[in-house]
């Protein structure tokens, strides 16, 4: 009687096996459809990928950089100029203008 249980336990272990191993093959084709379902969705709704999020923000970062950069450059350029047009202010200021022209 012993090798009669023993098989009944035992063609019921198989039995319980192959369930569980058809049920984890269910749940993966679950997921792969929900997960395409879901990204079908997204698309539809035209949504950004973090991908591609994360790359236009890397980008902006670094244009924001480089204007900081160049505004404090335009703004050296501009100082320098200014003290340039100063000195040949003061400098105009003790000549005489050589292009006034005077009538005969």
């Amino acid at each position: 009687m012993t090798n009669g249980s023993n098989r009944i336990l035992d063609e019921f272990a198989k039995l319980m096996t192959d369930a569980a191993g058809a049920a984890q093959g269910v749940r993966r084709e679950v997921e792969t459809a929900f997960q395409a379902q879901a990204e079908r969705f997204l698309s539809s709704m035209d949504i950004v990928q973090r991908e591609e999020f994360e790359a236009v923000r890397e980008m902006a970062l670094k244009a924001r950089e480089e204007n900081a950069v160049l505004a404090a450059r335009i703004e050296a350029l501009e100082a320098e100029l200014a003290g340039k047009g100063a000195g040949k202010a003061a400098a105009g200021d003790s000549k005489p203008s050589s292009s006034v022209r005077t009538k005969k």
